[in-house]
């Protein structure tokens, strides 16, 4: 049997993505996500979180030993280079969880979320790309009733996703997601469908 081919949903924070997958999950649809999977390799007992605390010191673990994401986001939102280098270690331990995932995936077609789906390169590694979209309002207002950040850390973590354009020429499919949730459904209903008919397995 040959293996499904994999697309990958992406968008900016607050836009839906995790909403989105959700209703593909439900119609049968394997997904793994890449910030799951980046909370994974950082798991106590894991060679990823004994490097980032060599590196920022203690005050980046919580009581019982889980990683502080909140003291980290600190550390690497202010200095570029420290995010980099969080980077240069985390990305290539992100990557083989999610191909480990992907090749054993038994739907018709699996798929990657990821918020920096094609800033990190993993747009490489898919077949077709869905943006999930909303104009940039919507995207902070949500992301600020859902997050506990502030809108300062907020507007950071937009800086480092592309810009809204940007992100929608890699697009070969767009889900718009400014309305509810049954309509958000609907649209992912009718892109299973055709995905359903679309054929290239993983290479």
């Amino acid at each position: 049997m040959s293996k499904p081919w994999v697309l990958g949903l992406t968008g900016g924070i607050g836009s839906g993505k995790s909403a989105a997958a959700d209703a593909f999950v439900a119609l049968g649809i394997e997904a793994i996500d890449a910030d799951h999977a980046a909370r994974w390799v950082v798991e106590p007992g894991r060679p990823a979180l004994e490097h980032i605390v060599d590196r920022f010191g203690d005050d980046v673990l919580q009581a019982d030993g889980q990683l502080n994401r909140a003291a980290l986001r600190e550390h690497i939102f202010a200095e570029p280079e420290q995010r980099q280098w969080l980077e240069r270690l985390l990305h290539p331990l992100i990557r083989a969880e999610i191909d480990q995932f992907l090749a054993a995936a038994q739907s018709p077609y699996a798929i990657l979320v990821s918020p920096l789906l094609v800033e990190s390169g993993q747009h490489e590694v898919v077949q077709r790309v869905l943006v999930v979209d909303v104009p940039t309002e919507v995207q902070l207002e949500r992301a600020l009733q859902r997050d506990q950040v502030s809108e300062e850390q907020l507007r950071a973590i937009m800086q480092v996703q592309l810009k809204r354009d940007e992100r929608l020429q890699y697009a070969d499919d767009v889900l718009c997601n400014a309305a509810d949730k049954a309509a958000l459904q609907k649209e992912v209903a009718r892109l299973h469908d055709y995905y359903l008919t679309l054929k290239g397995g993983q290479a």
